[in-house]
């Protein structure tokens, strides 16, 4: 399914879809009210010397499990901060939130990243009882490159060759319930047209990728989402803006095509007139709340004012 934002939306009440249609921004502040209890820099792993931290948000005087909401940064594979968490907010309302860091570019190329997102994935499963987490009950965030390997983690939980061993924890799985990637880059070599950037090795991509593009379509195919998609991967829910021109909407079309086609639940929401690193409008946050309700079985968000 295809959803356009509207021109126009009724007036909606609910705090919590008001607050999701505002914080998923590239850059936001966010909002991490009294109840909120962190727990900051907290060092999930060390790959080749590098200090991978992550931030954990909790419901203060936690008793029983929540679900946790992973967020993961954008910033081309090559910037970008875990703080502020643009997801705290919502842990008023009955979540935890795990805001991760991982290596860039410039520290190693592809899939470091990848093995990075899935060592904190395994270690918030490996910590459930030290911060009562669900395990059972996860959801990756990710906006453009944090969307790219959001979605890769949707797509890879059964591909062994790009586990990795980042932070350990092996006897735990990477999967997770569901995915939410805003405008994320799902095919490298459709997404870079510039010949510079795609025969350069110091290029964004070519640096991501180890290589230049246009000699090595190889390994752009296997930092792909699309090339692992199969009938057992995560339920997405995909946004994008029809005028980005960073990461053309064609990205996400591609990966909601190709996931309808193996049977994969997608839900894509098209904002018109609008370009790269924006927010979700107030009716898709409503469908990513009842996404989060049929995925993590909650319904705790909605209804609450």
């Amino acid at each position: 399914m295809i959803t356009r934002s509207p021109k126009s939306l009724p007036a909606f009440c609910l705090s919590f879809v008001c607050l999701l249609a505002v914080m998923l921004l590239t850059g936001c502040q966010s909002y991490s009210p009294k109840q909120v209890a962190l727990q900051s820099d907290v060092e999930y792993a060390h790959p080749e010397g590098v200090s991978l931290r992550l931030d954990v948000y909790t419901p203060r005087n936690i008793t029983n499990r929540v679900p946790v909401l992973v967020w993961i940064h954008g910033g081309a594979w090559k910037a970008g901060s875990r703080s502020p968490c643009p997801l705290a907010f919502m842990v008023k309302d009955g979540f935890a939130a795990v805001s991760i860091e991982y290596r860039f570019i410039d520290q190693a190329a592809f899939p470091a990243q990848l093995h990075d997102c899935k060592g904190a994935i395994r270690w918030i499963k490996a910590n459930a009882d030290r911060f009562n987490f669900d395990p059972e009950r996860i959801a990756v965030f990710g906006a453009s490159a944090g969307g790219h390997l959001a979605a890769l983690l949707g797509t890879t939980a059964e591909v062994k060759d790009l586990e990795g061993d980042v932070g350990g924890n092996l006897s735990y799985s990477s999967k997770v319930q569901a995915i939410c990637a805003f405008y994320p880059p799902t095919d490298l070599d459709r997404l870079i047209t510039n010949p510079a950037s795609r025969t350069s090795p110091d290029s964004d991509i070519g640096k991501l990728l180890g290589a230049p593009l246009e000699s090595n379509p190889d390994k752009a195919m296997r930092a792909n989402p699309i090339t692992y998609i199969t009938p057992n991967d995560t339920p997405f829910y995909i946004l994008h803006g029809d005028k980005d021109r960073v990461v053309p909407l064609e990205q996400s079309v591609l990966l909601h095509e190709a996931l309808l086609k193996n049977g994969v639940e997608s839900n894509l929401f098209v904002v018109r007139d609008r370009g790269h690193g924006i927010g979700a409008p107030i009716a898709a946050a409503r469908q990513i709340v009842k996404f989060l309700e049929r995925h993590l079985q909650t319904n705790a968000p909605e209804g609450k004012h």
